[in-house]
């Protein structure tokens, strides 16, 4: 079992990940999100890598704060986040709100994947 240290702001957890695309590398700051189904980039980010949400065929709808919308789905190849990497990894691209201190949101469809423990006093995670 590996920890991991989180950041934290105010009641919110963060972390960094690795993602590569077509042309690209990039390392995102993540919230960490047990409320959401999806793992989600800024459009811009994966803009940079050479996943360009535009040209994506491939759509999901989500729920988000302001309602319903859809989102295109990129495939990366690769995402590496908490000392796991997966290929062709699916994430979902959003514009994220003027002035958010991340590029994205670490959602359930990665962390399901593995056993994970958020320990919230320490400010840690736990994987195995």
């Amino acid at each position: 079992m590996k920890a991991y240290k989180l950041e934290c702001h105010g009641n919110l957890f963060m972390l960094k990940a690795f993602i590569e695309g077509i042309t690209g590398r990039a390392y995102p700051k993540l919230l960490l999100d047990t409320g959401s189904a999806y793992t989600i980039i800024s459009q811009e980010m994966l803009e940079g890598v050479g996943c360009s949400p535009a040209i994506s065929r491939k759509r999901q709808r989500i729920i988000t704060g302001s309602g319903s919308e859809i989102a295109p789905v990129v495939s990366l190849n690769k995402f590496h986040c908490l000392g796991e990497s997966i290929e062709n990894f699916e994430v979902l691209a959003h514009t994220l709100p003027f002035g958010a201190y991340v590029d994205g949101l670490l959602g359930m469809d990665f962390m399901k994947k593995f056993k994970i423990e958020i320990k919230i006093h320490s400010n840690e995670i736990l994987i195995r």
